[in-house]
């Protein structure tokens, strides 16, 4: 979650000269030519040729590229600050996949974790200089759509690759998001869709992209399906709602101003995730109370 809030204040520099389509078919396609070769390097060609790239064009297509291209959509329709409220319910849709697709009982740990991270996610979002100003319309539906999409593509990209590696399983979901991408953004141009604003774009916005597209998806997304392998995908997503702080502490890096409540906000975050992993045990009711006092 650092390194892929690293790239949100990125994104703001490229979201308005390019259109949403082939923004989202670059950033895959230099995550993937980033991927491709380390994959190649550290585990070699045969880990390449063995790998399902059919079924990672599918997970990859739909879970990551539609739901990239969607969160790109829905905050041209709304804004920032929507789309982080949006990406807050994450760990709603995370638990729910895991309760529904693989048998998992919501313990009361879990719920006040979900509950607790959810909450510090609203405190970091309501400390921000953008105020709430969130419009529930399309742009949220759009996110909210996204954020499913990407729960279910990371969830299949751990559980459909066993054989494979978690950076053969992103390298994989990866570059099928960057074909099927680049064959619907190759489409609209052709169409007569929005062209890029190619007067607006410099090295400046060259960077911007390579911060979006390797570090906040190349590096981030692998780190990612690590922790989804070892923690789920529950647990995995609960952090999500301290990236608001993760961004003030870039912005603070840089020169802003430092901001109590998203600090708070953190803890609170960080609080519901210790206590979702049972790491602060809970005693809930007199029966537990005693039996924590009995020998």
């Amino acid at each position: 979650m650092l390194v892929w809030a690293m790239a949100l204040p990125a994104a703001d520099l490229l979201i308005g000269p390019v259109p949403a389509l082939p923004l989202t078919a670059a950033r895959m396609v230099m995550a993937s030519l980033c991927l491709l070769p380390l994959w190649w390097w550290m585990e070699g060609m045969q880990a390449l040729r063995s790998a399902h790239w059919g079924k990672g064009v599918l997970v990859g297509g739909v879970g990551v590229g539609v739901g990239a291209f969607m969160l790109l959509l829905g905050q041209g329709r709304s804004n920032v600050v929507t789309v982080a409220v949006i990406s807050a319910t994450m760990p709603v849709v995370g638990i729910a996949t895991e309760v529904l697709l693989d048998g998992r009982k919501l313990t009361w740990a879990l719920a006040l974790g979900v509950l607790l991270s959810l909450g510090g996610g609203v405190m970091a979002l309501g400390g921000g200089s953008d105020g709430w100003g969130t419009g529930l319309g399309l742009g949220a539906l759009l996110c909210f759509g996204s954020v499913v999409l990407f729960t279910l593509g990371s969830r299949m990209t751990v559980t459909s690759f066993p054989a494979l590696s978690p950076l053969g399983r992103t390298t994989v979901t990866l570059s099928g998001a960057a074909l099927t991408t680049s064959v619907a953004a190759g489409v609209h141009a052709l169409l007569g869709g929005t062209a890029p604003d190619w007067n607006a774009l410099g090295l400046k916005e060259l960077g911007a992209l390579a911060v979006f597209a390797i570090g906040g998806l190349a590096i981030s997304q692998v780190l990612w399906i690590m922790s989804i392998g070892s923690l789920g995908i529950a647990m995995s997503s609960l952090h999500i709602n301290a990236t608001p702080f993760y961004v003030m502490l870039i912005l603070f890096a840089l020169g802003g101003a430092w901001n109590w409540t998203q600090a708070t906000a953190a803890a609170v975050v960080g609080l519901g995730v210790l206590v979702a992993q049972g790491l602060v045990p809970l005693r809930l009711g007199g029966s537990a109370a005693r039996s924590s006092l009995s020998p």
